[in-house]
């Protein structure tokens, strides 16, 4: 068994509720360029699970897209 967790950053989701040049700034705030989308995070979450995910284990894995 292995205990991770997934510290998702900016994320397009209803607990985003900020003003759009707050978005914006956001946004540039990442080297995509964009805020994060779901499906980024659960992507992240995906791969963990996933057997080659295995041998991580007791790890904060950040899926923000580089914000910082």
């Amino acid at each position: 068994m292995s205990v991770n967790a997934v510290a998702p950053g900016p994320t397009n989701t209803l607990l985003l509720d900020i003003p759009a040049p707050m978005r914006a700034q956001a946004a540039q705030m990442t080297p995509y360029g964009r805020i994060g989308e779901p499906e980024d995070v659960a992507n992240a979450i995906a791969a963990l699970c996933l057997s080659d995910g295995e041998w991580i284990n007791g790890q904060l894995v950040f899926a923000n897209g580089g914000f910082f």
